[in-house]
């Protein structure tokens, strides 16, 4: 079974790991500046009241995604300490 699934979809406090950014054009490009790379240790931190957007813990610094740009980016819970 493959725990494959999107970052809109790791509840608060859970950590993944990115397996691939399923965007493409602009929106693919600012999601890799933000460093939001295939291999990287994600942590989801908080969400807004309203439940969007929340907010990502990714490598030293806190970013907040949208539910349909966070949509996009698929990870993996297996194994991420």
């Amino acid at each position: 079974m493959h725990s494959s699934l999107s970052l809109a979809d790791i509840p608060v406090g859970s950590s993944a790991r990115i397996t691939s950014i399923v965007t493409i054009g602009p929106n693919r490009r600012r999601l890799l500046d933000l460093g939001l790379v295939p291999g990287s240790r994600v942590d989801s931190i908080r969400r807004s009241p309203a439940g969007n957007p929340t907010a990502y813990w990714i490598k030293g610094t806190v970013i907040a995604l949208r539910n349909e740009d966070a949509s996009q980016i698929l990870v993996d819970t297996r194994g991420v300490f």
